[in-house]
């Protein structure tokens, strides 16, 4: 009962701070940052099999049994993104005269400004209870979604396709590991996600337009699937898969003509988040050098149309059009036990985001991007551990082009009057510290007997 008390207190923890969380690092508005600090310094290479700690129960929940014992980890992550979007040729509006610059009209040219305001905090735990020789149960609190996008420059050329967005998750998932030999472990998790969402655009290209807010939450479930392999010693083998998440929002959306915002009206939503597939290995070269390898795919390809129906009459009132592509990142790590109780890490990744120059919003100034990561942990006792790392993403330019085929305007015949093209030059700083507490004594951990093989 004591166990299972500090199991909960561990987990409850991390879910109060993760109300904070709301800031993307990976394709669109994933969080893949937030998940860990060793894993964050080595670029999450090996992720699935085991290579990033407790972490990698995040990505494969038969990792757990790869911890015996009863251990709990914390993480504090802080994510600074930059994006500012600058237009690359003359805003216009069309009028009945034809299309005339923006200002012309009563709009505002300037750009956006730096769209990542001050950052955000992204916490993340786990916890790995043994139950028995064989048995693993456990707990992962996180953040696999979020955002917050507010321009510097609130009036500016492109406010009636954006003036603001956020989004914030909080992932909590119940796992239990199996040993089934000594060479394979199975695992599985419930995940049970809240989401919430705001949007917000302006009503108009002048100064004082009203704004579009659309705005809900919901708490919905998934499940994560995993299986490591030991095929031979030194070498594992992980592979996991985490299901979509059906969110159906429960929301408000304010429509207004002038200065005042008109009364909320209720609306839904219904989103289907991406499943994704992780596959990793991680290999002891010798008694100081490790190496790991992972790739991810994720199937962002189902994020295409989402329509928003009042709950008033089931009619829609509009769609939210997105049109990504699959993503896919690839990842290669080292770790270098440099003596007993420091170890050194460093890695890269390459990421191919969903987002493209035909689907990209001025919410998200995201593309393909390069990770560079180092990273350290220092065993501080028997029974404490301390993980830090850092992340510098370079992201290649970010073009938007509103021109009037982005599905954007496809499905909003007022937004095809604006032509708005510009560009940013986004990069992104992760700093992460992560501490691992193990409650038992290793004296007391439950042995793990040999597999007795019958001929």
């Amino acid at each position: 009962m004591t166990s299972f008390r500090k199991l909960t207190a561990a987990a409850t923890v991390s879910l109060a701070a993760l109300l904070t969380a709301g800031a993307a690092s990976a394709s669109s508005f994933a969080i893949r940052s937030g998940q860990g600090a060793e894993g964050l310094g080595m670029a999450y290479a090996g992720a699935a099999a085991g290579g990033i700690g407790m972490a990698s129960m995040a990505w494969n929940p038969a990792t757990i049994t790869m911890f015996p014992g009863r251990h709990s980890n914390w993480n504090f992550t802080y994510l600074y993104a930059s994006g500012d979007y600058q237009p690359t040729s003359p805003t216009t509006v069309m009028t009945p005269r034809g299309p005339v610059p923006i200002q012309a009209a009563g709009g505002s040219p300037l750009g956006t400004g730096n769209i990542g305001g001050d950052g955000g905090f992204i916490p993340a735990s786990y916890s790995a209870w043994q139950l028995t020789d064989r048995l693993w149960i456990g707990m992962t609190t996180g953040a696999p979604f979020g955002l917050r996008s507010k321009p510097d420059n609130q009036v500016n050329a492109a406010q009636a396709f954006g003036r603001s967005a956020k989004v914030q998750t909080v992932n909590v998932a119940p796992t239990i590991g199996y040993k089934v030999n000594d060479w394979l472990s199975i695992g599985a998790a419930m995940q049970i996600q809240w989401f919430n969402a705001s949007l917000k655009q302006a009503n108009g290209i002048a100064a004082n337009a009203a704004p579009i807010i659309i705005e809900g939450d919901t708490i919905d479930f998934g499940y994560r699937l995993g299986v490591t392999l030991t095929p031979f010693d030194g070498t594992t083998i992980g592979l996991g898969y985490r299901s979509s998440v059906r969110q159906t929002l429960d929301g408000t959306m304010r429509v207004s003509t002038g200065p005042t915002p008109t009364a909320a009206f209720p609306v839904k939503a219904n989103l289907n988040l991406p499943d994704s597939v992780v596959f990793g290995v991680s290999q002891v070269i010798n008694d100081q050098w490790q190496a790991h390898l992972g790739v991810e795919w994720t199937n962002w390809s189902r994020f295409r149309n989402i329509p928003v129906v009042s709950q008033l009459n089931g009619a829609p009132v509009t769609s939210l059009n997105f049109q990504y592509d699959d993503s896919w990142f690839f990842s290669a790590g080292a770790e270098y036990k440099y003596n007993r109780d420091l170890t050194l890490r460093a890695g890269i990744a390459y990421e191919l985001s969903a987002v493209n120059d035909y689907n990209r919003q001025i919410f998200i100034s995201d593309n393909d991007r390069l990770w560079l990561s180092a990273g350290a942990s220092y065993q501080l006792t028997e029974k404490l551990k301390i993980d830090v790392g850092y992340t510098y993403i370079h992201v290649n330019n970010a073009k938007v082009n509103y021109t009037g085929n982005h599905p954007q305007q496809v499905v909003n015949p007022a937004l095809r009057a604006i032509s708005y093209t510009a560009e940013a030059e986004p990069f992104v700083h992760i700093v992460s510290a992560g501490l691992t507490y193990r409650w038992d004594n290793p004296v007391e951990t439950v042995p793990v007997r040999p597999v007795v093989r019958k001929y």
